[in-house]
């Protein structure tokens, strides 16, 4: 397995996540003021959008690590990349359409992120454990 692309990603998402986390900072708040959007409701989202960029923040440093895991050994950790990117783009994708839009059924896709991002992290353990009997 090439460790090149696995690291362009997580260089690409790393820098993604810096752009929303800042967009969310910066801008979103007065964009949704400016369209009525009560303070109270403008905390609830720009939390949403936080937890999203700071979870697509920790995955994009684990594609990172995972790319340094392949280039230093040589592991197929292919599943655990599929499952990190999967998982960013479904939990911190809905977060982060949640917080926009305020539409709260985008809740229900997040889950369905985490259980990726978390079929990731069980994914390295069996690389690891596999890699470690040899």
């Amino acid at each position: 397995m090439n460790a090149r692309p696995i690291l362009i990603l997580a260089f690409a998402l790393g820098a993604l996540g810096v752009v929303v986390g800042a967009f969310g900072a910066h801008f979103v708040p007065n964009w949704l003021a400016s369209r009525g959007v009560e303070p109270t409701e403008i905390t609830y989202r720009l939390d949403r959008i936080e937890i999203g960029a700071r979870y697509h923040m920790y995955h994009a440093l684990a594609l990172f690590g995972v790319g340094l895991y392949i280039l230093v050994s040589g592991v197929n950790a292919r599943l655990s990349v599929t499952c990190f990117t999967l998982g960013i783009l479904l939990f911190s994708g809905s977060l982060y359409a949640l917080g926009l839009s305020g539409a709260r059924w985008f809740g229900a896709i997040v889950p369905l992120g985490g259980l990726s991002l978390i079929l990731g992290w069980l994914d390295l353990i069996r690389v690891t454990a596999t890699r470690l009997a040899k």
